[in-house]
């Protein structure tokens, strides 16, 4: 047996009776067993869902053929079997034992039933217990290892057991509950914030006292580059933004048998995820619920973790990342024991904890590792060497343990490995990137052509053509964005302009705080954000966000000059996904800023995701939103075709952008800009009308337009108070304090997050 898998007990162990110790945690082990079990049916013992699960009854059987085969026919001499046929029916890939029966016929076994299997059990536990007892000390030592061993092994198959049952209820139309919902434990959702890890030569692998798989050693050196490792893991809430930027559709952030997988199986979102009125919802041990925005994503597989880092402009970190980061965090986490067994927001805790969070439990963290021996590794001699070398191809890296985890099976080295096609486990996922030197004006990474060009071309490929209007914002887009605001038909600047000063004022004399740092989402020009910086004394720091980075920095440059006692952090990036505040001012209670009427260019269950994710970038503190609300249809379409021809520019520079970055050779003639109010869904659309017929490429595409076609490239919702309002509470805001204009009617709303008493 290699000395990997266990260290043998000391003389002092030895002296306080480790015979009583081994009995006790085998017993116990084997009852949690039995305990999952009793919540099962006959029936549901039975079912095998599909060829990568097993049955319950399988899974109770073939624990039991472990100890019987390893322990009692290995060590015990003139032991008998409980049945000969056994060693067939329940011998899972020990080549070394003998034959098995196939893997995808395990749900067929009606024979031996369930209580006979329960006999088998007994029959085992009171041999072993009494092989444990008698046992002479030349041989206790080796059935410590393997009696050991094999209650990892069964605890290993108690969380099969879940996560298959879980796969084969998600498959009746009923959609049963494996156990009752408990009550989500209440939390405070964080932004998510990436750490500085260091780098150098390092020691891994298992090297505590105490048990481990032998494929956790040797311990061995190895040098790490200095990277950043995601505090939290990624959300569900996160995973929704991925889904409603395309990311199942988008061929380019897929590795290729990734990408073949998608295609193949119709992947759209995460194993077990239902749409239910207009609401996603996923099958759980807890039966069918609601989705759970603040908890970990679960149930994906490697390739979907993969596309999802990339989609982030990130990457997924390498198993030794994962282990250097987690080896000096304790083991605690939301483990089966809990009987939560879904994956739960994050547990409350200090605002500024700087280690990583929900590192053990929850989900399994797919790493981009594959699944290889470390260096020196050998396997044991005999059939137990089969337990994990053979296994080392084409196989990935997972850690940290999930929800249906038993708590005592986990520590930082276990290294857990799945195909990366697979999916019904709990894995999830937790982003890291390459380490970089901090950098004033990029905190994040920017939207690259690389993007541009992949969104381009897939909204040019639909059959109503869209190019997405977070584009409109390049240095000349913003510009002509400034002098749309200075038109007497756009109403917006016009109103807005004493609603944010009356605002200003109340929010300087309401809020009682010192220190603020002012988040202005999409700031553009930043013009407006004068008012609230003149009239709030109390804002000591500002951070600008815009992907327009040339127009954003000479903006940032004017603010400074104008005001030399405020800091300021620009961040060149997409502002609608969530993201961390620079760590020069993390410590300062934060007010976000999106004024204006952008919020209606997302659709509704884009806005609720927009505005959780600033909850989550602004730590839960305040935002002041300004809302365009529904008025007179001409008014409006004046609005957005106005009599000078700036806001059709501004709307044709879309594709003139096209032309400059990308190289295309869009004929800008052909085209006409047309605003049109569309009552069902209570939004102006702006479309980019062909005026004759025209053809161009894009990445060596043909696009072809008919005359008469249209480019879909803006939507502009226009809401009630009660609207956005309901609408802010779906993103866990509630509106504090609200500014009316009378006519035209538009709103600033100042929304606190739901958990806030002020």
């Amino acid at each position: 047996m290699a000395d990997t898998y266990f260290e043998a007990p000391s003389d002092a162990a030895r002296q306080s009776s480790p015979k009583n110790q081994l009995l006790s945690q085998y017993e116990t082990v084997r009852s949690w067993s039995e305990a999952l079990s009793a919540r099962l049916s006959p029936e549901d013992h039975m079912l095998q869902s599909m060829p990568d699960a097993s049955p319950a009854k399988w899974h109770l059987a073939h624990t039991t053929w472990f100890f019987e085969t390893f322990i009692l026919e290995g060590l015990v001499h003139g032991y008998r079997h409980f049945s000969p046929a056994f060693r067939v029916l329940f011998n899972s890939y020990y080549n070394g034992v003998g034959e098995q029966h196939r893997r995808d016929q395990r749900g067929l076994l009606s024979r031996p039933s369930l209580d006979e299997v329960m006999d088998y059990r007994a029959h085992v536990d009171e041999c072993v217990a009494l092989a444990i007892s008698s046992a002479p000390e030349d041989v206790f030592g080796e059935m410590w290892q393997r009696l050991v061993l094999g209650l990892n092994h069964e605890q290993q198959h108690q969380e099969l057991l879940l996560t298959d049952i879980l796969h084969a209820f998600a498959q009746h139309p009923e959609k049963p509950a494996f156990i009752s919902a408990m009550p989500r434990a209440s939390s405070r959702a964080t932004p998510q914030r990436m750490l500085d890890m260091p780098g150098g030569l390092l020691e891994l692998g298992h090297k505590q006292a105490g048990f481990c798989f032998d494929n956790e050693g040797p311990v061995h050196k190895a040098w790490l580059e200095p990277y950043r490792l995601a505090q939290s893991p990624v959300s569900n809430g996160d995973w929704i933004a991925f889904i409603e930027d395309r990311g199942y559709e988008t061929p380019g952030l897929w590795l290729s048998d990734g990408w073949a997988q998608v295609r193949k199986d119709g992947w759209s979102r995460p194993l077990y995820w239902e749409m239910c009125d207009d609401a996603w919802h996923s099958m759980t041990l807890g039966g069918f619920l609601p989705l759970d925005l603040d908890a970990p994503v679960a149930h994906i597989s490697y390739y979907e973790a993969d596309a999802f880092a990339r989609w982030s402009g990130k990457r997924l970190p390498r198993e030794y990342e994962w282990e250097a980061a987690a080896r000096d965090v304790p083991v605690h986490g939301n483990f089966a024991e809990n009987l939560q067994l879904r994956p739960m927001p994050g547990e409350p805790g200090p605002e500024l904890q700087r280690g990583p969070r929900q590192i053990y439990g929850d989900v399994w963290e797919w790493t981009q590792s594959a699944y290889s021996p470390y260096p020196g590794y050998a396997p044991a001699e005999g059939a137990l060497g089969e337990y994990n070398g053979k296994f080392m191809i084409n196989q990935m890296v997972l850690r940290g343990g999930s929800c249906a985890t038993p708590g005592s099976h986990i520590r930082a080295s276990y290294r857990n490995f799945f195909y990366p096609h697979q999916r019904w486990q709990f894995s999830g996922l937790r982003l890291a990137e390459d380490g970089v030197a901090s950098r004033n004006w990029q905190s994040a990474p920017r939207l690259s052509d690389e993007r541009f060009r992949r969104d381009a071309l897939e909204g040019l490929s639909q059959k109503q053509k869209t190019l997405p209007s977070k584009y409109f914002y390049d240095e000349e887009g913003s510009r002509l964005f400034d002098a749309i605001c200075e038109l007497e038909e756009y109403y917006v600047p016009r109103v807005e302009a004493p609603l944010l000063a009356e605002a200003a004022r109340d929010m300087a004399s309401s809020l009682s705080l010192d220190d603020v740092a002012l988040v202005e989402f999409g700031s553009g020009s930043s013009l407006k954000t004068r008012t609230l910086l003149g009239a709030m004394p109390a804002i000591s720091a500002y951070v600008p966000i815009d992907i327009s980075e040339e127009h954003m920095k000479n903006a940032a440059r004017m603010l400074s000059e104008i005001y030399p006692d405020i800091e300021i952090h620009p961040l060149v990036r997409d502002f609608t996904r969530s993201f961390a505040l620079p760590d020069a001012i993390e410590r300062r209670p934060a007010i976000g800023f999106f004024p204006g009427s952008t919020l209606g260019n997302f659709t509704p269950p884009q806005a609720v995701s927009f505005l959780r994710s600033a909850r989550l970038s602004l730590n839960n503190g305040w935002f002041l939103v300004g809302v365009d609300l529904v008025k007179d249809t001409e008014q409006l379409i004046a609005a957005y075709d106005d009599s000078k021809g700036i806001t059709a520019a501004f709307n044709i520079n879309l594709l003139a952008r096209l032309n400059r970055e990308l190289g295309t050779e869009i004929d800008l003639g052909c085209f006409q800009h047309r605003a049109i109010w569309n009552a069902e869904k209570n939004r102006i659309e702006m479309h980019l009308v062909c005026e004759r017929s025209t053809a161009f490429q894009i990445s060596g595409r043909t696009i072809v337009l008919k005359k008469g076609e249209t480019i879909h490239t803006e939507n502009s919702h226009k809401f009630t108070e009660e609207g956005f309002s309901e609408l802010a509470r779906d993103a866990g805001w509630r509106v504090s304090k609200q500014w009316i204009s009378a006519d035209p009617a538009y709103g600033l709303f100042l929304l606190a997050a739901e958990e806030r008493d002020d």
